[in-house]
């Protein structure tokens, strides 16, 4: 099991999976539309980037409700590269 800082882990989670720090006090998803808390006294909302998040460590891992995102990681994963790919070609300009 690999084990992130919440900045490494925003930039490896993927469309559908899921992050959790140890003991599954936090656990995080995200979705095409941004990273939402699942369970507990915030689920369903959009995380916020407080301060407690910067001290947790993280794990990313699918489970059974991964495969409903499947269809959107390629196609969002493709828009992200190609908007990265423009921004850096604007710069070169």
């Amino acid at each position: 099991m690999d084990w992130f800082t919440l900045g490494n882990m925003i930039t490896r989670i993927r469309i559908g999976q899921k992050a959790s720090t140890p003991g599954f006090s936090r656990t995080v998803i995200r979705r095409p539309d941004g990273l939402f808390w699942v369970g507990g006294i915030w689920s369903g909302q959009v995380v916020q980037l407080r301060d407690f998040l910067f001290s947790d460590i993280w794990t990313i891992y699918d489970d059974e409700e991964t495969e409903q995102w499947l269809e959107f990681r390629s196609q969002v994963e493709q828009k992200e590269r190609e908007m990265i790919v423009n921004q850096f070609e604007d710069l070169r300009d």
